[in-house]
């Protein structure tokens, strides 16, 4: 959802008192938390099933938001309807990305998904131009589309006939990135104007997350024999912060500075999830994996821009419903 959608959507509210920490120290915070993301990924997978992952992460963040919402008392969404595109929205935004993601890591470097996920607004904008009428193509953003699909060919070293990757584990984190900006389109159709604030609608959104995770994983997945230490913890702070202490992070950043400085999180995360993953988790890095990065960041960057004077593009900061719970949003991840 839009900073407009949002403000459209929700009542009015007094100004908030000024927040006791510096807006670039919460910037900074929140880039680490969904930096680290993909690092917490790959250790919850040594202990448990990638839906257990899923289900844990969930069950985390939905606690912190349940919490948020009651100190705040607020109200959850009214209507049937609005529940039905909620839990398609969950579905997209939540349960999707972060089962598809948490199966990825099995087979693949957490680097190598951190930076798959930086390609959702490449994606974003391919979909945006079929799906968003009001979205027009301009030389910029058509570069910047194609730059950034030219730096996930270097990433996969596609001159060397993408020798030593693992396509399933590569096509299923691409296809996490491409699940968000799905959901974002579907949301801003839906569930603009609901008149639910932006937390109540996040927070039941991760409650029908969780629900969905909860009724699938018995199916692929046994009953864990134990609950190891680090990947429990890592399970845990993966929900209670990359999906739910995150989503308040950036939920006041966007009110305090703006979504456009808000979004520029959005490029810092593939670069922590990589020195996460070389210094914390030992893994190999080759030249072409820092340098297509930088290309699809880049690409992703052109995507975002807007001329003089223009109209910013669509599906700006992912807030709200459309929010990184995961991303992410950039939660992403």
């Amino acid at each position: 959802m839009t900073a407009t959608e949002s403000a459209a959507s929700s009542p009015p509210v007094e100004p908030a008192a000024r927040p006791a920490l510096d807006w670039r120290i919460r910037f900074g915070a929140l880039s680490l938390i969904w930096g680290f993301s993909f690092l917490l990924i790959k250790v919850g997978t040594e202990g448990y099933a990638p839906f257990q992952v899923t289900l844990g992460r969930l069950l985390s963040g939905t606690a912190v938001l349940a919490v948020a919402m009651a100190v705040r008392r607020e109200r959850l969404p009214r209507g049937a309807r609005t529940w039905g595109h909620l839990a398609v929205a969950a579905f997209f935004l939540n349960a999707l990305p972060f089962s598809l993601f948490a199966y990825a890591e099995l087979t693949i470097p957490s680097t190598l998904a951190g930076i798959c996920n930086a390609t959702s607004p490449l994606w974003g904008m391919a979909l945006s131009l079929v799906a968003l009428s009001e979205d027009r193509p301009t030389r910029r953003r058509v570069a910047g589309l194609g730059l950034g699909f030219l730096g996930v060919l270097t990433v996969l070293g596609a001159w060397q006939g993408f020798s030593g990757l693992d396509f399933g584990g590569t096509a299923m984190a691409l296809l996490a990135s491409l699940s968000y900006p799905i959901g974002w389109i579907y949301v801003r159709r839906t569930l603009a104007g609901s008149g639910s604030s932006t937390l109540a609608l996040t927070g039941s959104q991760l409650f029908l997350g969780t629900a969905q995770i909860a009724l699938v994983t018995p199916l692929f997945a046994s009953a864990p024999d134990g609950f190891p230490l680090l990947p429990t913890l890592a399970v845990v702070a993966l929900g209670a912060l990359g999906t739910g202490l995150a989503v308040l992070l950036q939920y006041g950043l966007v009110a305090e500075v703006g979504p456009t400085t808000a979004q520029m999180v959005t490029y810092f995360i593939p670069v922590i999830a990589t020195a996460a993953g070389v210094i914390v988790l030992g893994e190999q890095l080759s030249w072409n994996t820092p340098v297509g990065a930088l290309v699809v960041l880049a690409g992703a960057a052109l995507t975002q821009s807007r001329a003089r004077g223009g109209r910013a593009p669509s599906g700006g900061a992912r807030t709200g419903c459309g929010a990184r719970t995961g991303i992410r949003a950039g939660d992403h991840p």
